[in-house]
């Protein structure tokens, strides 16, 4: 057998990157574990006799969702012992960006934290990437049957997730816009026309910087809420470094006053917010670098 060559590899394998990227990031809503298990992924293409594999990205695909279920095991345990609320690691692309989209939303990616990983798989393969059942059985090693069932279970849990409607990026834009500029200034009155009634707010400091421990829930609370943050921008601003969509969702990026980095990530219904996600842990940014 002929020294596995890493520059032909690479010429079958570097334009499907950006899709199994995709395919692992949703699987496992971690940017960093997505890249090791694609990166896993070419290292067993590389040692793959290639020329006998008839479809290669079905091939890679299977290989890389079969890596995101065996690290599925491990994670459950990791989530169990996270200090504070999770969130996936923020993917955050700017307002014009034609990358090729999907509707898997943050507040999606958290439901999907609830299926099981074959659940997961299989709600994920088929209804959002496109694949017929007889695709998926075959990757996830289930007949057919039992693959409708786990997509049709993972479903159930997940439509409230996902969205009833596109919201038009230019208002997205503005909305977070208005949503940065009234909470660091104290506006609480711009800020109450922007929030619904039962708006939550979601942090997630790992346990590394300071977070809320739970979500802060209703419009008093969080309007409470800002009015004591205002107080601590006005001394210690914040940096508003861009405005564009974060797992989807309209958001910005900030460097907080302590040099890190955060990303506020705004849940749009009926044209106002009804979540907000923070993501201030360092170890989730460090893509954002």
């Amino acid at each position: 057998m002929r020294k596995p060559d890493a520059a032909e590899a690479a010429v079958s394998f570097d334009p499907l990157r950006p899709k199994l990227q995709r395919v692992a990031y949703r699987m496992l809503g971690s940017v960093a574990d997505a890249e090791d298990v694609v990166q896993d992924a070419f290292l067993r293409w590389m040692k793959t006799d290639r020329e006998q594999v008839r479809e290669p990205e079905a091939f890679l695909r299977r290989t890389v969702t079969r890596l995101c279920l065996d690290q599925l095991k491990s994670a459950r345990h990791q989530r169990e012992t996270y200090i504070g609320p999770w969130l996936p690691e923020p993917v955050v692309a700017p307002m014009a960006d034609n990358e090729e989209e999907d509707d898997v939303t943050l507040p999606l990616l958290l439901a999907l934290e609830r299926l099981s990983p074959l659940e997961r798989a299989a709600f994920l393969l088929h209804d959002v990437f496109g694949l017929d059942f007889d695709e998926v059985a075959t990757t996830i090693e289930r007949d057919a049957a039992a693959c409708r069932q786990l997509a049709a279970r993972a479903r159930v849990h997940v439509r409230e997730a996902r969205p009833r409607f596109k919201l038009e990026k230019q208002r997205g834009l503005e909305l977070a816009e208005a949503f940065f500029k009234a909470s660091r200034h104290g506006d609480m009155a711009v800020l109450q026309s922007l929030l619904s009634a039962d708006v939550s707010v979601h942090a997630d400091g790992g346990g590394k910087r300071p977070a809320f421990s739970k979500p802060v829930l209703g419009a008093e609370a969080v309007l409470k809420l800002h009015k004591g943050l205002a107080a601590h921008f006005a001394s210690h601003p914040s940096e508003l470094i861009r405005i564009g969509l974060i797992n989807g969702l309209p958001g910005f990026v900030t460097r907080e006053s302590d040099g890190e980095l955060q990303t506020t990530a705004l849940e749009i219904v009926d044209g106002r917010i009804a979540a907000v996600y923070i993501v201030r842990n360092p170890d989730k940014l460090k893509h954002l670098h």
